[in-house]
């Protein structure tokens, strides 16, 4: 890997340690000790999880993408994995902010936009892994 890829890899592991601190609060919240109503346990949640599997997916994706015969544009457009573990989460715990809500907020647009980082992401690192594959036959 590149000195700029392992660099940005190792950031990322490290906020492994504040998605892990994110499930210390999440228990607060399932215990009671932190008041949140059923709108907002769900989205955190959800906020929870996808930051974990997310970031872990981008990681992995990163890898795949660091092979000589994949095309850089795939590596480029591979990273919208990890923005999407940003985005995805962020719209999750920013859109239940507040004492009670009983709706979602604007902030709720996060979660489609991260999805949309993610799925062309994902289709690109495909595609440019099958094409690397085939330029390495």
């Amino acid at each position: 890997m590149s000195s700029t890829a392992l660099v940005t890899s190792g950031v990322v592991l490290l906020t492994v340690v504040g998605i892990a601190y994110g499930g210390t609060f999440l228990l607060r919240v399932v215990n009671g000790a932190f008041p949140a109503n059923e709108l907002q346990r769900s989205y955190f949640r959800a906020g929870h999880a996808h930051a974990g599997v997310l970031v872990i997916l981008g990681l992995v994706v990163r890898l795949l993408l660091d092979q000589p015969t994949v095309p850089n544009w795939g590596r480029l457009l591979g990273d919208l994995v990890l923005l999407a573990a940003i985005l995805m989460p962020a719209g999750f715990f920013l859109s239940v902010v507040g004492r009670n809500p009983s709706t979602p907020n604007r902030w709720r647009l996060l979660i489609p936009v991260g999805a949309t980082s993610l799925v062309i992401g994902l289709v690109a690192a495909g595609v440019a892994l099958i094409l690397g594959g085939l330029t390495a036959v």
